[in-house]
């Protein structure tokens, strides 16, 4: 039979106190005064009796308590380089260390990871993307015992803490910037539209609204990428590449467009590659507009057009809620702590550069290639 777990009224017994007593000197109370000989009686008792405070760990657990872990689902991605760098600001300046989970987008890898939690016990988890579906239940009961934030990709969620964004507001945003610029045939390049990455439906869905809402439905092409791309380990160029393949193949194709919207920068930066090479001009014959303004959008010779939605910020907003939990389980000394749900979501704001101007009214800029 294990033994029973000392209480603060067995301090009190011992030590010949009351147990206000107790959990006043024990907390360092010091605006209370207590002689030395009643310190250390109640510090002995304690010891003798290995009594810890209700959410108090011992000094061997405490080297665990400063570490956050993240998931992550590339690190070849410069989105997610500017996350986990918003993250770490934070964290480092509190005295965390922060450890990265790679998933890689493979389901297998983020169940191992999950299953670790139990054993590592960091202080807090970020999310960095939503979760794997399959996973989601999972992932909200590791919340009822850990902090845990998700930066989502989706409408706001009431079960976890969230950084929200809503996909569907960026890609309007992308298609009117578009469409007031006179741009009525258009193409929409994107990674594999997958189960998995169905935050990226959203993104696309959204932008066929803005032209359905023109009666223009029909003049919006989707160019994905095939479904294998995903089951690959992402290189640094990968996203890149799939925006200067697409593009190349919508030229091939000779498909009528006046604008290339790119689900992320990188996508559109290929985008940009692929029309020069093929000398169709950027913005005078194509248009094109990214989304997520990471630092290479803003070099003078890309210049690109885009949707700025904080990342970095996100990253530390996420990192400070962790925070804020830790700060209220360290201070309650029951298990009566408030209970608090943070959803926190930015308004994109559209970046306006080079790359986007007026459409010319003669049919197929683009042309056609061999």
């Amino acid at each position: 039979m294990s033994k029973k777990k000392a209480t603060s009224s067995d301090v009190a017994q011992r030590a010949g106190v009351s147990q206000a007593t107790v959990s006043m000197v024990l907390n360092k109370k010091y605006n209370v005064s207590f002689s030395r000989e009643t310190v250390e009686k109640v510090e002995q008792a304690a010891r003798e009796l290995g009594y810890q405070l209700p959410g108090r760990k011992n000094k061997k657990d405490s080297r665990k308590e400063k570490l956050i872990v993240v998931f992550c689902p590339t690190l070849t991605s410069p989105y997610y380089v500017l996350l986990l760098q918003g993250v770490e600001a934070v964290a480092n300046k509190q005295g965390y260390g922060v450890f990265i989970c790679n998933t890689q987008r493979d389901a297998r890898l983020e169940e191992k990871y999950l299953r670790m939690m139990r054993t590592i016990q960091p202080q807090g988890i970020i999310y960095s993307c939503n979760p794997n579906p399959d996973f989601q239940q999972q992932v909200e009961e590791l919340a009822q015992s850990i902090p845990l934030v998700i930066i989502s990709n989706k409408e706001k969620t009431t079960t976890v803490d969230a950084i929200n964004q809503d996909n569907t507001v960026v890609g309007k945003m992308m298609a009117r910037h578009l469409l007031d610029l006179g741009h009525r045939d258009v193409a929409f390049i994107t990674p594999p539209l997958t189960r998995r990455q169905w935050q990226r439906s959203k993104r696309v869905n959204g932008f066929v609204k803005e032209f359905e809402k023109e009666g223009l439905k029909d003049h919006v092409i989707i160019k994905a990428a095939d479904e294998s791309i995903d089951s690959r380990i992402p290189r640094m160029d990968t996203e890149y590449s799939m925006g200067y393949q697409l593009t190349m193949e919508l030229l091939q194709e000779g498909r009528q467009f006046t604008a290339i919207a790119g689900q992320n920068d990188m996508m559109a930066i290929g985008a940009l590659d692929a029309l020069h090479e093929a000398k169709v001009h950027v913005p005078k014959d194509v248009s094109v507009i990214g989304c997520d303004n990471i630092f290479y959008s803003s070099i003078r010779r890309i210049s690109l057009t885009t949707i700025d939605h904080f990342v970095a910020l996100k990253g530390q907003d996420a990192c400070d809620i962790i925070l804020r939990k830790i700060d209220t389980r360290e201070r309650a000394l029951t298990d009566s702590a408030p209970i608090s749900l943070y959803n926190i979501e930015y308004t994109p704001k559209l970046i306006s550069r080079r790359t986007t101007g007026y459409a010319r009214t003669r049919k197929n800029p683009a042309g056609k290639i061999n």
